[in-house]
């Protein structure tokens, strides 16, 4: 028996090597031998899925533990961790923390293989495993993310850190461009994380390493030998980052438009040769205490570059605030002219560190950036930014973080604010708040000796705009649930992305791009084929196993992240469901007044994100992929991750109160019926019938269940009861009369106040009685894998209607909202 349970936790953090990271710590001292790590990692399209599989063995005669650690991009998110012990698959079951810690230790004490995962550092997934005694175990992480495309170009960094020589070592990458890829580079190996060790210019790829590429394929292969390892360290072998940088030909100004897979497209827009758009920009400069010694040195010499690098168009201005809050130039922004650089220079050289009143900095930036230059007023456009470095949290003046993003958003209007965090103690939270609703990003700068590289590197990347109000436009009866697609800005060396769904019959995606250059606006179009998948060509053959689902995860992505976006912005409990890949056809909608709790994404380990994990369902492992889900919940900093072949219905609870959600399983039987609503004041009630799928693979004893059939009841309006039945295929109205509706189209019925509706999307409504409406989604398969089948899934979209009285699976009691996922 195998016991695997795993507590993380995660904070925000973006990589200031700008990378794709993998690092593999496995401890030495333990006498486990590390006999096999291979790191395959693809890239389709930006898209990367890469895999550590690790084979380990204890020759000894008791059992020993061993340590794995793999450090994740900071906006990858987990897709699969397995654990194999004599040609077994075994998946972890969720615990609370305590619960999973005991059970390790027991299972540890009985000499079992055991294991407990956990976080030893932000972005580092940590697995202390207990290795049986003269026993092999292979373990397997995937995790997935865009590549993201900054000055210029797309970096992949893979941190291989072994502690250990390892005799099969494997490292090998392919890239799929359908564009082209423009250029490609591989890297000496990196033996810091410090910017100052990037390698520039020609220099000699690793030892071992093989390069293959064509006009839209890559393959590299690195396979260092014992001999290669021990240059690094005879003891513990290599010990460095494997580096490559790519960019691809992306020759048509609107971009590239895959519309394929079943209905999923996106849109890369990343147009080269524009001119440059000059920017007002202001600096606002933490000088508090706290920046006193090196902080404030590496600041002043950052900004000794960033302001040489001004061009002569620029304006600018100085904003160092501290208790109080000193302007550089009192009146507004300057041109960068070489005499206003110098003085700006001298300024910045006797900065002196001094609470810390960001409040206050803003609402002067904002009125600064307001005051227009004479050559404004005539009608000359720059783009209005704001850089924001502090390495604290507001201590003076308005301190409340609502107040100040409240504040924030109307002094500055449409001026994009970039917030970069120095440091562990910054309100990094904060900034990426005040960022995100103000049309920027927030960034950490890290104490280290390279923090001026962080900075001055940061500014590069916004130094050049080249557009500024883009919409990427598609014809509305073509799409639907499209990720954002205004930007406010466009900096050169960056790349847009945009995914969305296409609608059934559409044979050809009229695009359309509309935005503001240096001195015109520009308005593009194009027609667009929708590709069958078996006739796509990406460049590497072999792709094509992962093509059907490559966009459908990128929309996933986004849609994730931009639900997200939204959760923190309103300060909803959002949650976003995907029953494995594909992705449920529900969306947040404008239909309610909120988002709907969509509940459980794809194992949705965001590192950038704060969520909270209680358990996962029906996770079984093929091709290299389990599903499963994590709750998203707001102001946790903590979550669980656990793997589970139970695939039962999970249900969860929001408590507004603390502001908490708990997820729950109940372990059904074929043929039950669940209670999940009874309102006898209102004459509601909701049940659900459960099926079972027997699985092929020996992974736990429960059997999972799914809802095969809903049945609402409604007695709410005078004349009768009224009996809803939905099945996958339909939907079946009883009462004063019968009649029946297909799920496979959209369509309505409505009787009295009672209305069903099935919407573009497939998605079925069912409105009760006012304020009491329920949304069933259908969940289809076309390639079901073990422990799954197609099944039913039940919301409360609205529930403010319900009585006192209701209760259930599902239901409101005193104003507790329970909410059911799968």
């Amino acid at each position: 028996m195998a016991y695997f349970a795993q507590g993380f936790h995660y904070r925000s953090y973006v990589d200031y090597i700008k990378g794709f990271w993998v690092s593999l710590h496995l401890c030495f001292l333990c006498f486990c031998c590390c006999m096999h790590l291979n790191f395959p990692l693809e890239i389709v399209s930006r898209y990367a899925i890469t895999t550590v599989e690790c084979s380990m063995w204890n020759p000894h005669s008791q059992a020993k533990e061993a340590i794995f650690e793999v450090e994740l991009p900071g906006a990858a998110f987990i897709s699969n961790f397995t654990i194999t012990i004599n040609n077994k698959v075994y998946v972890a079951e969720v615990k609370e923390r305590a619960t999973a810690k005991r059970i390790y230790e027991e299972a540890k004490k009985k000499g079992r293989t055991a294991g407990h995962v956990g976080t030893k550092e932000t972005e580092k997934f940590r697995l202390a495993i207990n290795v049986e005694a003269e026993s092999q175990m292979t373990f397997t992480l995937t995790y997935e993310e865009l590549l993201q495309r900054r000055l210029g170009h797309y970096e992949v960094v893979l941190s291989v850190r072994p502690g250990q020589l390892v005799s099969n070592l494997t490292l090998e990458l392919s890239i799929s461009e359908r564009t082209g890829i423009s250029f490609l580079k591989v890297l000496p190996l990196r033996t810091t994380k410090l910017l100052s060790n990037t390698v520039r210019g020609d220099a000699n790829i690793p030892p071992s390493t093989e390069v293959q590429q064509t006009t839209s394929c890559a393959h590299i292969r690195f396979t260092p030998t014992l001999k290669d390892q021990k240059i690094y360290s005879t003891s513990t072998g290599i010990a460095g980052d494997f580096v490559v940088q790519y960019d691809v030909d992306l020759k048509d100004l609107i971009g590239d438009v895959q519309v394929i897979y079943n209905g999923y497209f996106v849109h890369y827009f990343a147009p080269r040769g524009l001119p440059i758009i000059p920017k007002n920009v202001i600096f606002l400069i933490d000088v508090s205490g706290s920046m006193i010694g090196t902080k404030i040195k590496q600041t002043k010499n950052a900004m000794q570059t960033i302001l040489s690098d001004l061009r002569p168009d620029d304006h600018f201005n100085i904003i160092t605030f501290s208790d109080v809050v000193n302007i550089w130039n009192p009146n507004s922004t300057i041109q960068a002219t070489p005499q206003n650089v110098k003085k700006a220079k001298d300024f910045v050289s006797k900065i002196v560190a001094d609470g810390t009143d960001i409040n206050a900095a803003l609402m002067m930036a904002g009125s600064i950036i307001k005051t227009n230059t004479p050559e404004e007023r005539s009608g000359k456009h720059r783009i209005p930014l704001v850089i924001l470095l502090t390495d604290g949290e507001p201590t003076i003046g308005v301190t409340s973080g609502e107040k100040i993003a409240q504040n924030t958003k109307k002094a500055l209007n449409s001026t994009s604010l970039f917030g970069l965090a120095f440091g562990d103690d910054a309100d990094f939270p904060l900034l990426r708040r005040l960022s995100m609703e103000n049309r920027g990003v927030a960034r950490r700068i890290y104490e280290d000796a390279d923090a001026a590289l962080q900075l001055s590197g940061f500014y590069d990347e916004v130094a050049s705009p080249l557009l500024y109000d883009i919409q990427l436009n598609y014809l509305d009866n073509h799409v639907y649930d499209v990720t954002q697609s205004l930007f406010p800005n466009y900096f050169q060396g960056s790349e847009l992305v945009v995914a969305g769904r296409v609608q059934q019959d559409v044979k050809n995606l009229h695009v359309t791009m509309t935005g503001s250059g240096l001195d015109k606006n520009i308005a593009l179009a194009n027609d667009v084929a929708i590709v069958n998948p078996s006739n796509a060509s990406f460049g590497c053959s072999g792709e094509l196993e992962r093509i059907p689902n490559f966009v459908h995860r990128l929309w996933a992505y986004f849609t994730i992240k931009e639900l997200l976006r939204v959760k923190k912005q309103s300060n909803m409990n959002l949650a976003l469901k995907t029953p494995g890949f594909p992705f449920p056809k529900s969306h947040f909608t404008n239909k309610t007044d909120s988002p709907i709790n969509l509940a459980c994404f794809h194992t949705a380990v965001f590192t950038n994100t704060h969520l909270l994990m209680y358990c996962l369902r029906n996770c079984i492992i093929h091709a290299g992929f389990f599903y499963g889900f994590s709750l998203l919940l707001e102001n946790m900093f903590s979550f669980f991750f656990l793997l589970t072949a139970d695939g039962d219905p999970h249900f969860l609870v929001h408590l507004p109160k603390s502001g908490q959600n708990i997820c729950f399983t109940i372990n059904g039987q074929e043929n039950d019926e669940l209670r999940l609503v009874d309102d006898p004041i209102k004459g509601v009630s909701v049940t659900g019938h459960l099926k079972a799928v027997h699985s092929r693979v020996e992974s736990q004893d429960v059997t999972p269940t799914y809802f095969d059939r809903i049945t609402i009841i409604t007695e709410t309006h005078g004349a009768g009861a009224w009996t809803i039945t939905i099945t996958l295929h339909n939907i079946t109205l009883n009462g004063e009369a019968s009649a029946l509706l297909r799920t496979d189209k959209p369509g309505t019925l409505q009787r009295c106040d009672l209305n069903i509706t099935v919407d573009g999307a497939l998605r079925i409504w069912v409105k009760v009685a006012q304020n009491v409406e329920f949304l069933v989604l259908l969940h289809h398969y076309q390639h079901p894998i073990n422990h799954q089948m197609d099944h039913l899934g039940i919301y409360i979209s609205q529930g403010g209607g319900l009585s006192l009285q209701a209760h259930g699976l599902l239901g409101k009691k005193d104003t507790i909202l329970y909410q059911l996922i799968f």
